[in-house]
């Protein structure tokens, strides 16, 4: 990178935190800090619930698996994504939006304490923070491993600059500084994504390569099957119900951006919006890592430089700088929006039954709680990043796949399906017991059976079983002991009933009490 490469990136830091600062005055209450209200746009719910599920790890990761095995790196993440929000934009996305218009909640696991039990809401909310903080950890760790192979910064100083600047326009901005920041590092990305993909095309017309020919050349031999190596048929199968439920709430950010829009219909075209993009844009991101083994070495043996060798092979200074920031726009994206999500979880249902003083947060207070959780938990993402690469994590794609897909079952499979009429009977011993059942099984498959197993256990084998586990015991158990209670039937028809209207726009401004407060939404709910 030469001075016009870092007054790209410089530029771009500076206008993330204008918006940041600009997002401040739009923030009066908690409501608009978690939720922007419930007036976002439609259209720029979905370009945010579109980039908040991105990050570096595509260009590191997943671009080594494009240089390894080529289009099933398409075929198994952003392909299953696509499918998974669009079932959801019907299935979900009403549902979760209707928690905040018909329920008055800010965070998406509030809901979790009428609908199961306090018990139950407690042990997702855990699970699914201490989750999120390794999730982001590797996305730091991602970015900064990029932005060392191009300034030469060390790892912890490129991990502490991508966080502290991210840390700064979501704390004061909220969710809509989240949404503001993502739509325009979302024209960001178009600029450099369709720049990458001219230089590759241009470069491989210089070696008399066709646009379509080249995946008859023999270093592309094999890369254009669907399903190759690790990644086979139960790993796509799997992944298919794991993004069904992450993309469309279970990593809770994705949550927001529903609950953000103004009535259950918007929520729905948010997510058609975010599915059609995640099945076209994807595409043309790949194309270059497709055809990376044509034009470049990678140095690492997963291939995980490539894409940025790549880049500084085809790129002249300014647009080289571009496609930087659109590495970094790809993470600071997620990263900050799940801050968000993790900060309302811990504000609306943690902090109230840890502290009695957090019951009684006025408006003023809560706000000031959830900025300094949104901190804390940034700093403790940026502490996890430091650890990657080491033996208890791996490598960032490890991280990733295998903990990240292989826990987000266990976790959302009761937060999802509790929506759902066809589930009212599994109650809190089935989101239990099923929870605690998936862990167990990832724990035992990741470490004591894949020791013990010559070779190790199956990638495909270790997110899929404790996805399998828990969502077969969610259902067993609710068949055979069912726990539909009246005050429970009465939340899922609250969430299910269709005809928005006016009203439910209008009772988004006022949020209820957190968890711990009292014993029952329902009563404080209008009718």
């Amino acid at each position: 990178m030469n001075s016009l490469d870092w007054a790209v990136l410089i530029g771009y830091f500076g206008v993330m935190v204008a918006i940041g600062i600009w997002s401040h005055k739009r923030v009066d209450d908690v409501s608009d800090f978690f939720t922007a209200g419930g007036k976002m746009p439609w259209w720029l719910s979905g370009i945010s619930h579109h980039m908040s599920g991105y990050s570096a790890v595509l260009f590191t990761g997943y671009a080594g698996i494009a240089y390894t095995y080529g289009v099933t790196s398409f075929v198994t993440w952003s392909f299953p994504i696509a499918l998974g929000i669009a079932v959801g934009s019907g299935l979900f996305a009403p549902r979760i939006n209707r928690m905040r218009s018909r329920l008055n909640m800010a965070s998406p696991l509030e809901y979790l304490k009428n609908r199961y039990n306090l018990s139950t809401q407690q042990a997702l909310a855990w699970s699914g923070m201490l989750l999120k903080i390794v999730d982001v950890g590797a996305k730091w760790a991602a970015i900064a491993t990029l932005l060392s192979v191009f300034t030469g910064v060390s790892l912890n100083q490129g991990i502490l600059i991508t966080g502290a600047i991210t840390a700064v326009y979501c704390t004061i901005g909220g969710l809509w500084a989240d949404a503001l920041t993502e739509l325009g590092q979302f024209l960001i990305q178009l600029l450099a994504g369709v720049s990458m993909f001219v230089a590759v095309v241009l470069k491989l017309n210089d070696q008399n390569i066709g646009f379509l020919g080249a995946w008859d050349e023999p270093a592309l031999q094999g890369h254009g099957r669907p399903l190759v190596g690790p990644y086979g048929t139960v790993f796509l199968l799997a992944f298919l119900f794991i993004k069904l439920f992450e993309y469309n709430g279970g990593m809770l950010n994705q949550a927001q951006r529903y609950m953000a829009t103004g009535s259950a219909r918007e929520a729905t075209r948010s997510a058609r919006l975010s599915a059609v993009l995640w099945l076209v844009w994807p595409v043309v991101l790949f194309y270059p890592m497709w055809m990376s083994p044509l034009l470049v070495h990678a140095a690492q043996p997963d291939g995980s430089d490539s894409y940025g060798l790549m880049t500084e092979q085809l790129l002249p200074h300014g647009l080289l700088g571009l496609v930087v920031v659109g590495f970094f726009s790809h993470t600071m994206a997620m990263c900050s929006s799940d801050a968000n999500a993790i900060a309302a979880v811990f504000t609306r249902d943690v902090a109230p039954v840890l502290s009695e003083r957090a019951r009684s947060w006025g408006e003023r207070s809560g706000l000031v709680a959830a900025r300094v959780t949104t901190v804390v938990f940034l700093g403790l993402s940026m502490a996890v990043a430091t650890q990657v690469n080491s033996p208890t994590f791996k490598d960032i794609i490890t991280v990733v796949i295998k903990w990240v897909a292989g826990l987000m079952g266990p976790i959302a499979i009761p937060m999802m399906l509790g929506l759902l009429r066809p589930f009212r009977r599994s109650g809190p011993t089935a989101a239990l017991g099923s929870w605690a059942t998936g862990l167990l099984a990832f724990w035992l498959v990741n470490y004591p059976v894949d020791w013990n197993v010559d070779g190790g256990v199956p990638l495909q084998y270790q997110v899929s079983v404790p996805l399998a586990l828990s969502l077969v015991l969610y259902i067993v158990i609710g068949y055979v002991r069912p726990e539909d209670t009246p005050e429970r039937l009465a939340i899922i028809e609250r969430v299910n009933t269709d005809g928005d209207g006016d009203g439910d726009s209008a009772a988004a401004v006022a949020v209820p009490a957190p968890a711990g407060a009292g014993d029952d939404v329902l009563g404080t709910q209008p009718s």
